[in-house]
């Protein structure tokens, strides 16, 4: 039998939010990254729309993961572990973001007045980014053998 406490409710509330958020961002993502794969290659190079496109699918990702694994914390208090998880999360998009905009900053391998064209470091750095948000996923996620009223 399901729990339906109003907490227990918000909680799945949560849960459905944070996962439609991911999977909405894993679909704008992979839209980015592969858009033959939905009729929508217009060019034979990776440019400026295709980039955001997929840093806003990454970003949407991070959201919803946040969501869904803040949810299983359970009103615990987070470790410092998990806080240290979190900031990876944002320092990864932060490295991923810079790296696939790099061009349109100025410091990419096809700088301002070139077309912004997705390079072998920018890939190189959008991996080190996405690394990076997995790692810091994993050390978010709770411990099932931790307490919940240890610190």
């Amino acid at each position: 039998m399901i729990d339906t406490t109003p907490r227990q409710a918000k909680q799945v509330m949560r849960v459905r939010m944070g996962l439609i958020v991911l999977i909405v961002g894993t679909i704008v993502f992979t839209i980015g990254v592969i858009p033959a794969s939905f009729s929508l290659d217009r060019s034979s190079v990776t440019g400026f729309v295709q980039i955001s496109v997929f840093l806003i699918g990454l970003a949407l990702i991070c959201v919803g993961g946040y969501l869904v694994l803040n949810v299983l914390w359970n009103s615990r208090q987070k470790s410092i572990i998990a806080d240290i998880g979190i900031r990876l999360v944002a320092t990864g998009y932060v490295i991923a973001f810079s790296a696939g905009l790099a061009d349109v900053f100025g410091f990419g391998s096809h700088p301002f007045p070139n077309i912004p064209s997705f390079g072998g470091v920018q890939v190189v750095g959008v991996i080190l980014g996405e690394v990076t948000i997995i790692l810091g996923f994993i050390l978010f996620t709770p411990n099932p053998r931790r307490k919940a009223d240890t610190i």
